[in-house]
């Protein structure tokens, strides 16, 4: 797909640099950092060797394509795609409440009075992801594991009466959310099913069983009326590390009030054997299941979509939806 983007060039951040350091320091170099999907990141370093973290919000630094008519994507969704500074805003303060390490923020601006989009100044933590960790050293990374679970718990005791974005569930009465979690994950799981059906013949040949087994496991589920604090996508690749080892949380836009068991699905899935250091023990093992097999789902479609634009790591992105595909198969087939 032929598409133009145009980011962030280092003369456009001479405001920026002066609403947040003045005179103190001069920008030298502006890097692009790879990976995201809905917000720019970019490295600043400085003449003093000091280095800081720029994000951007706007349209040009966002792969995923407008969906037209897709029930159940609007705001209140908590499963909705989470991306703005708004979201940011309130989970950075949420989590920084009750302990939880992220970056630090410098400096944080929607007036677009320095640039013409939302953006932020933070932290640099140079310690690198936990996942670069885990591949290279796992025993050095066991302590900031002890501290991520640590963190999670907290989080767990945050509790929520309606489940939601923070930003949303603090502020925007209008747009709360009625339906109950796995209502919203039901809803989801169908259209992630009939949208990766048409996409993939594999899953278009057992449709009919994975939305059987869809509604089966969500019926199997009994009501609940708490929600925890959740990230609602903390892979490793979302933990960075400080000189200390603490585990420091970013992309945190999507933190939201919601089931514990979907937080756990994911981290699973992303930790393999290393979830040991995270897990919990007192679960519920139905949504366990009903949110593995609406995750899975939620893996193929999501991805899949997000190609359909001009998303730069392609191979990465179907590698994620050719794994969970068959996730999906082998799920069916040890639960037919």
């Amino acid at each position: 797909m032929d598409v133009t983007r145009r980011f962030v060039e280092k003369d456009q951040l001479t405001s920026i640099v002066g609403a947040v350091f003045g005179s103190a320091r001069r920008l030298n170099t502006v890097e692009r950092l790879s990976g995201g999907s809905k917000k720019g990141v970019y490295r600043l370093t400085f003449d003093d060797e000091f280095t800081a973290i720029l994000y951007v919000w706007n349209e040009e630094e966002n792969y995923w394509p407008t969906t037209q008519g897709h029930a159940g994507s609007g705001q209140a969704d908590p499963l909705s795609d989470a991306s703005g500074s708004d979201l940011f805003e309130a989970s950075h303060a949420c989590l920084n409440a009750i302990g939880v390490r992220t970056p630090q923020v410098y400096f944080f601006d929607r007036s677009r009075s320095h640039f013409p989009a939302d953006v932020a100044v933070v932290e640099d933590v140079r310690g690198g992801t936990l996942e670069a960790r885990l591949d290279h050293d796992p025993r050095s990374a066991e302590p900031t594991l002890v501290r991520l679970s640590a963190a999670l718990q907290a989080m767990r005791q945050q509790r929520g009466r309606r489940p939601g974005k923070v930003a949303l569930v603090e502020g925007l009465a209008d747009v709360q959310q009625e339906r109950s979690c796995e209502q919203i994950v039901l809803d989801r799981a169908v259209r992630d099913l009939a949208e990766a059906a048409t996409r993939v013949e594999r899953l278009a040949q057992v449709r009919e069983q994975l939305e059987e087994k869809i509604h089966e496991l969500a019926s199997a589920v009994c009501p609940r009326h708490e929600y925890s604090l959740i990230h609602g996508e903390l892979g490793p690749d979302h933990v960075l590390v400080d000189e200390q080892g603490n585990p420091v949380i970013i992309d945190i836009e999507g933190t939201m009030f919601f089931d514990v068991e979907w937080e756990h699905v994911f981290l699973q899935l992303r930790f393999g054997e290393h979830y040991r250091w995270l897990q919990a023990n007192d679960l519920d093992e139905q949504r366990l299941q009903f949110y593995a097999l609406a995750m899975y789902l939620s893996l193929v479609a999501g991805p899949l979509r997000l190609l359909d634009g001009d998303f730069p790591n392609r191979e990465g992105m179907m590698g994620i939806a050719q794994a969970n595909i068959q996730h999906t198969l082998t799920f069916l087939q040890r639960n037919a």
